[in-house]
């Protein structure tokens, strides 16, 4: 019988009032989390779940050497992570100059790359990444963390070397080679990114997971300066050999700077493969998904000193045989972590559209301060960028990180990651303001770059390390590196808009930097949508177990519905 005209309008109204009530809810818990943020006054219920032993000893475990050997040995990737993404602006300047000598734009000195080819070479890396982590992280879940590590840091150490080799008679067949192999190079960068996380947390006991984490994310900072340097001393040593500065044929030489910055990348990703090939698989997923109590307790002697030999009980036999097995796109996930994987994406899409568009185009936003390129020596331009980045990554970068790691378990990761958007905000409209005087005053490149190193300390003391830790912490052992590695996604898709932000929206920085400032505010209002992970055990966060008891709580379901 078809629908009368009464029954529609009931479905309607039925829909209507689902709809009104799940935005109130979500409108309620923003409100309560502003104020958890700012007063420090919890509203919100949470569940009490059972805990199998040896997670529990390993979240109770104290601070041992293993953790830190863990930091290193993940840290690592992303250190070669870094380094590979963000060399690669350092060198562009080389690339246009060597193949594109006679090309000439209207906002651009003649030599720079076209439009086009500079959008590929700089964006290629992250199309790779975005996909690495999607099929690396659904993988990690599959087939366990362990199994693919590997994987991942070989595909960074052959893909690296293929760059710096892209050789070819014609200028289009060696741009296109190079985007061909940094395209795998940023598909194993991405496979890094949820791998990682994923391990450490695992590894990592409660009460400083958070520390751990950033350092391991802090590695990229080093990586980051680490890019400098090398373009640096590498440019720097070309610039003082007879070879160049007698030579007639300065492109000749420099072609060589370029292609050793490349494949430096894959030194530090072959120095730890041997110790990624050692670390045993982390108890949670022994335990939670294979289900193997016994080689998890065994896994975890041999490198912690945790005494669990007699920890795998029946009734923890029986507690996994009662934990949740609801999948990605089940209706009990979309209801308990919906909001949760939506919020993390749009945070670290929204943070990478700035960061990286920073870290990519900071030679053309330097531009005005360093003069025209085209009446300098082909790598002295080059040498000044890369001392510049240094100065910031030294200056801002790595200070970022550092009371990102000193504080993240005291100050807790939304109200760090708050901080870091408003403050990014509000440097962000400095910066154009400071471009707004430019029509009337030369540009103050000191002022400038203090301001721009400002940004990078609230980003890494902010956002970019929390949208890191956050998605690791807050779902199921079982859909962990999943999560993470769709939230990671969504943060590279972003670094591809801000690449084309740059390329094609227009010639005015000054637009541009707005652009990002209201970047920054879209990710202040989905940072309230997400829980606070601070010192709870994974399980309690993500709800691996079936819970026994809630807590008494002044504020309705809705609310709880998405805590």
């Amino acid at each position: 019988m078809l629908p009368t005209g009464d029954s529609r309008w009931f479905a309607r109204r039925n829909l209507c009032s689902w709809l009104i009530c799940h935005f109130n809810g979500v409108g309620n818990l923003m409100f309560y989390r502003l104020q958890k943020a700012v007063t420090s006054t919890n509203c919100e219920r949470r569940r009490t779940r059972r805990q199998i032993k040896v997670l529990q000893a390993l979240d109770q475990a104290r601070t041992q050497w293993y953790h830190f050997t863990a930091v290193v040995i993940t840290g690592m990737g992303f250190f070669t992570d870094a380094y590979d993404l963000f060399c690669i602006a350092l060198v562009t300047d080389l690339l246009g100059r060597i193949y594109y000598p006679n090309n000439v734009s209207d906002d651009k000195p003649a030599g720079s790359l076209p439009e086009n080819v500079d959008a590929a070479v700089k964006g290629i890396a992250l199309c790779g990444t975005m996909f690495g982590q999607l099929i690396f992280g659904r993988l990690g879940d599959i087939i366990g963390r362990k199994r693919i590590y590997g994987v991942t840091l070989i595909l960074m150490a052959v893909c690296s070397v293929s760059s710096g080799l892209s050789f070819h008679h014609t200028p289009r067949t060696v741009i296109t080679t190079l985007c061909f192999f940094r395209f795998w190079l940023g598909f194993g960068i991405g496979g890094d990114y949820p791998l990682s996380a994923a391990i450490m947390s695992e590894y990592a006991n409660k009460k400083t997971r958070g520390a751990f984490m950033a350092a391991v994310f802090a590695m990229q900072g080093l990586g980051n300066l680490a890019a400098g340097i090398v373009v640096f001393i590498v440019s720097a040593s070309f610039i003082n050999t007879p070879a160049y500065r007698n030579s007639t044929d300065k492109r000749g030489q420099a072609d060589y700077v370029w292609r050793i910055v490349l494949m430096f990348g894959s030194i530090p990703a072959l120095l730890t493969f041997y110790w990624r090939m050692r670390m045993p698989e982390t108890a949670r997923y022994t335990a939670l998904i294979a289900r193997n109590l016994k080689q998890a307790v065994s896994d975890m002697n041999m490198v912690l000193d945790i005494d669990i030999n007699d920890l795998t009980e029946q009734e923890d036999a029986n507690t996994l045989a009662n934990q949740d097995n609801f999948g990605l796109f089940s209706s009990i996930f979309m209801c308990r972590h919906g909001w949760h994987l939506i919020s993390t994406m749009v945070c670290w899409f929204m943070l990478d559209v700035v960061f990286y568009s920073l870290n990519l185009f900071m030679i053309d936003i330097f531009t005005a301060g360093f003069g025209d390129a085209s009446k300098e020596g082909i790598l002295e331009q080059t040498n000044k960028i890369a001392k510049t980045q240094a100065i910031i990554a030294v200056s801002g970068t790595l200070p970022g990180y550092f009371f990102t790691v000193m504080l993240v378990d005291r100050i807790g990761r939304i109200k760090i990651q708050l901080m870091g958007f408003t403050m990014m905000t509000i440097f962000l409209i400095g910066l154009a303001a400071m471009y707004f005087r430019k029509n009337t005053a030369s540009l103050p490149i000191a002022g400038f770059t203090v301001m721009y190193g400002l940004i990078f300390f609230f980003a890494n003391f902010g956002p970019n390390s929390t949208t890191f830790i956050v998605p690791t912490e807050i779902f199921p052992t079982r859909l962990r590196s999943t999560c993470h590695g769709i939230s990671g996604a969504g943060g590279k898709a972003g670094a591809i808009v801000g690449v084309l932000l740059f390329q094609y929206a227009g010639r005015s920085i000054l637009l541009k930097l707005l652009i990002l400032a209201s970047c920054n505010l879209v990710g202040i209002i989905f940072t309230l949508l997400l829980p606070e992970s601070k010192g709870l055990s994974l399980e309690d966060i993500g709800g691996d177990i079936q819970e026994d008891v809630e807590c008494d709580s002044q504020q309705g379901s809705v609310i709880n519905q998405w805590s």
